[in-house]
């Protein structure tokens, strides 16, 4: 069985309240890799209640308690996170995108400036930091997406749409993969891949040098 399909299986058979030792046995999957999987799909009460092995029981709570604690955890390091960076100055701002562009950026084309991501937040981001540090009018950005064969195009365009706060108009035409979303395991975020793009030679050549720039000094100042 293909590992896709032992995912999927695996999901179908936490939803109908098996356990984690349950599943790893009839799947025949290590541990750590069904812990990946089902981190997002825990026990009801109701499902705990129905097991029949206290043993296993025992360790979903246990599991459920642990969660809880690093919720807590993650939580209070994203407000010490917040004091320490927020709010972000000018500077920091364009040099957060400049290490963007240099991850995620296009650099072959000479004129062409575009950003693209499954991760909406990354997307949105991306399109704050071309209007507020790259200075370039929301009319001149155009924004594309790569969707698979069997997605709703209209949806997700409108999905888009207001995740960004683009008009529609300034979609291209969505290019579509062959290949169905269906038969990919998707680790993304369920709407195909976006970008937002502008063209503008100066501010690209510029973008390349400054990111080269970073490339070739590491100097720290104390």
């Amino acid at each position: 069985m293909a590992l896709v399909e032992k995912r999927r299986l695996a999901l179908t058979l936490r939803n109908e309240g098996k356990s984690y030792s349950q599943i790893k046995k009839e799947l025949g999957i290590s541990k750590s890799t069904l812990s990946g999987w089902l981190r997002n799909y825990p026990l009801s009460r109701e499902q705990i209640r129905l097991l029949r092995d206290f043993n296993e029981v025992r360790i979903e709570k246990f599991r459920q308690t642990m969660m809880l604690k690093k919720q807590n955890r993650l939580d209070r390091y994203y407000k010490n996170q917040a004091k320490t960076w927020l709010p972000l100055s000018k500077r920091e701002l364009y040099l957060a995108g400049l290490f963007l562009y240099w991850g995620e950026g296009s650099k072959s084309e000479n004129h062409t400036i575009s950003i693209n991501n499954t991760d909406p937040k990354v997307v949105k981001f991306a399109l704050e930091w071309m209007k507020r540090s790259l200075k370039i009018p929301k009319g001149k950005i155009r924004v594309f997406i790569h969707l698979y064969n069997d997605m709703n195009i209209k949806d997700e365009i409108d999905y888009w749409s207001k995740v960004l706060n683009m008009p529609k108009e300034s979609f291209c035409k969505p290019y579509i993969k062959k290949s169905s979303k269906k038969d990919i395991d998707q680790k993304g975020f369920g709407h195909g891949t976006c970008g937002v793009r502008a063209n503008n030679t100066i501010i690209k050549e510029n973008i390349l040098m400054a990111i080269k720039l970073l490339a070739d000094n590491h100097t720290i100042i104390s």
